[in-house]
C-alpha cells in the first residue's frame, strides 16, 4: 500500500476511533451527571468559563496526541491497533501520557463547566483507575514492545507531571 493511502486510511481509523470515544464519554456524561440530584453542592459560576479553557485545551492535547500517532507511529490510538513505532514525538516529549492528562482536562473541564459534582467526582475516580491502568498492563506492555528505549524514556519523562527539558 502506498504510504500516502496508509496515511490516509490510519487517518479514517483513527477519526471512526475517536467518534466513537466520544460518543461513549458523552453517554458516561450523561448518565453521571443526573447524580448530581444526590449531591447538594453548587459550584461558583465563575468556574464555566474555566471549565470551557480545560475542555479545549484537553481537546487540543487529544488531537496532537492522535496526529502524532498517524505521523509519527504509523497507528490509532485504539489498543487494539496502536502505533507501530515507539512514539516520543508531539506531546509525548513532556509527558509519558498525554492522552489521558487531555482526557482528564475535558472530564474536569466538562464537570466545571455544566457545574456538576458528579463529573468531578468521576473524573478523580477515572484517572485514579487510568493510573492502575498504566502501571500494571501498558508500561509493562511497552517495556515489553520496546524494551531499553522505553525504559530509558521512562527514567527521562514523567508519567504523570511534564518535564520541559524535551527527551532526545
Amino acid at each position: 500500500m502506498e504510504p500516502a493511502m496508509k496515511n490516509f486510511y490510519i487517518a479514517l481509523k483513527s477519526t471512526i476511533f475517536a467518534s466513537g470515544f466520544i460518543l461513549f464519554w458523552g453517554w458516561i456524561f450523561w448518565n453521571v451527571r443526573h447524580l448530581d440530584k444526590l449531591i447538594p453542592v453548587q459550584l461558583p459560576v465563575w468556574l464555566s468559563p474555566i471549565g470551557i479553557i480545560f475542555i479545549i485545551l484537553g481537546c487540543l492535547v487529544g488531537l496532537s496526541c492522535i496526529v502524532t500517532f498517524i505521523v509519527r507511529g504509523s497507528g490509532t490510538p485504539a489498543p487494539f491497533d496502536p502505533p507501530v513505532k515507539f512514539v516520543i514525538k508531539g506531546p509525548y516529549k513532556y509527558v509519558r501520557n498525554p492522552m489521558y492528562l487531555g482526557g482528564l482536562m475535558i472530564l474536569t473541564g466538562f464537570g466545571l463547566y455544566a457545574n456538576s459534582v458528579s463529573i468531578l467526582i468521576f473524573s478523580f475516580v477515572w484517572i485514579l483507575l487510568a493510573n492502575v491502568f498504566v502501571i500494571f498492563f501498558e508500561e509493562k506492555t511497552l517495556r515489553v514492545r520496546f524494551g531499553n528505549d522505553y525504559a530509558r524514556y521512562c527514567n527521562e519523562v514523567g508519567r504523570w507531571i511534564p518535564k520541559f527539558n524535551k527527551f532526545q
